[in-house]
């Protein structure tokens, strides 16, 4: 019964949410450059609608500057986006058929397909970017950021079936601290929920991805520990794009629409900061420094290669320590749609470094 109403509560807020529409659904800028000299479609041929759902993150960005840039539409797609509150409702949509393409974390992605949703992934969207914060009272003298030990007999609020969930088992098992005895780990359905439950004097720590972090030190809490300051959690593979198996397969030209419009929101924040900042603003609302700071401050990149050799590595991480059953992820992971869309930008940019960058990554991960 548990199940049935929870079930029924995801469609529900996944029907709501698209209902209400996007969250910045505005206008794109004027459009840069010839769109038939970048692989896009001219601008009278009629858009395709693309509907993307993402998380309320600043890591995202490649979603946010795709649309306020014009990239989106240069590549022929008239691009609704959305905000979720978690991963369940992202894979509900795109299972009703709501959504096009959602941005989900590594481990949801991961364990969705080993219960046998028929979801694929095909590229990228953040990589690192979360961590765990702590209320600064609690923090004894001498402490140093990385000692997960200050958790010891502490209420800690997270979210389960999540890459911070995942990492702070790990992370504790490798301590020595047994959830439920030494650390009593109490779980949200959603990271807003789980942060503002901070506010409790029930609860003493919480699980954080960007910008909550930022957020966090900004309100007076102290940083536990960023994911990337952690040697077992480096250049670890976070939020990836998700889409139907089977839509994938029945319209990839769409997926390689959108692909260009993402690597070229990914040039875009290499070289135009400010403008980058200015986007992810709109959509994630946040004093400007700290989302400068999420963005461009080092604990996380926003890249959309698949970084395929680098999710299955991570995949086999989180069977081995027991956190979902193993599965072959081949038939669900989708390279092809990326390489070619990176062909397609390369043809027309051979000389362009960044995104000569991308294809050596590209090589390297795939």
């Amino acid at each position: 019964m548990k199940k049935s109403i929870l079930t029924m509560l995801c469609v529900t807020a996944v029907l709501s949410a698209l209902s209400a529409g996007g969250s910045k659904d505005s206008g794109e800028r004027s459009s840069r450059g010839d769109a038939a000299s970048t692989g896009g479609t001219a601008p009278s041929t009629p858009l395709k609608p693309f509907k993307l759902g993402h998380l309320n993150s600043t890591a995202h960005l490649l979603a946010f500057v795709a649309k306020e840039e014009g990239f989106f539409q240069e590549e022929g797609l008239d691009a609704e986006l959305t905000q979720f509150s978690s991963a369940a409702e992202l894979a509900a949509g795109l299972e009703s058929g709501k959504l096009d393409v959602a941005f989900i974390g590594s481990v949801p992605a991961i364990t969705f397909q080993a219960t046998g949703h028929d979801l694929t992934i095909f590229g990228g969207a953040m990589t690192n970017g979360h961590g765990y914060v702590i209320k600064s009272e609690l923090v004894p003298p001498g402490f140093k950021q990385g000692d997960i030990s200050v958790f010891k007999g502490r209420n800690i609020a997270s979210v389960k079936n999540s890459v911070q969930d995942y990492e702070l088992l790990v992370l504790l098992k490798n301590a020595g601290l047994t959830p439920g005895t030494d650390v009593n780990v109490i779980y949200f359905n959603s990271q807003t929920e789980a942060y503002n439950a901070l506010q409790s004097r029930e609860i003493d720590g919480v699980s954080v991805y960007s910008p909550y972090a930022s957020r966090a030190r900004d309100e007076g809490y102290t940083v536990v520990y960023y994911c990337n300051e952690i040697e077992e959690f480096q250049d670890q593979p976070c939020c990836r794009q998700v889409a139907s198996t089977a839509a994938l397969k029945a319209n990839p030209a769409l997926f390689q629409a959108a692909e260009r419009a993402f690597l070229k929101a990914y040039k875009f924040s290499q070289e135009n900061h400010y403008e980058t900042i200015e986007d992810v603003n709109k959509y994630i609302p946040l004093k400007r420094d700290l989302v400068e700071y999420e963005i461009y401050g080092g604990h996380s990149v926003s890249r959309p290669d698949p970084d395929k050799k680098a999710t299955v590595t991570f995949k086999r991480g989180v069977v081995s320590f027991g956190y979902t059953k193993d599965y072959d992820v081949e038939p669900l992971y989708n390279t092809a749609i990326y390489k070619a869309a990176l062909d397609d930008l390369i043809k027309t940019n051979p000389e362009d470094p960044i995104y000569q960058e991308l294809l050596a990554h590209f090589n390297r991960y795939e």
